[in-house]
């Protein structure tokens, strides 16, 4: 993890910082070693409890990356895909348990 001043709002209460730098963290292990994405994805959630807004998380995200390097767009989008594959899994997983059952 390289050294560096997360972009915080002092407005923030404590647990509202604790998750932004625990998402922030997030992203960093989406480029460093890898992070599974579905506790990228609840690391997402409390950011956007905090972060709610659009605008405000494409302000933090640019901030954010010519700091670290880290694009907070593209570790989304991937926990997107992510998500999406996932999906798609398991509902083929139901449509092949429905089908085998009805052979039975």
């Amino acid at each position: 993890m390289k050294n560096y001043q997360y972009p915080i709002d002092p407005d923030w209460s404590n647990e509202d910082i604790v998750h932004v730098i625990t998402f922030l963290n997030a992203v960093e292990s989406t480029y460093e070693q890898g992070i599974h994405f579905e506790k990228f994805q609840k690391a997402y959630n409390q950011f956007k409890d905090v972060v709610p807004s659009k605008s405000q998380e494409k302000q933090m995200g640019k901030k954010f990356e010519e700091i670290s390097g880290y694009s907070i767009y593209k570790a989304v989008q991937l926990m997107r895909t992510k998500l999406k594959e996932e999906n798609l899994n398991k509902k083929a997983q139901i449509m092949n348990l429905t089908t085998e059952q009805r052979r039975k």
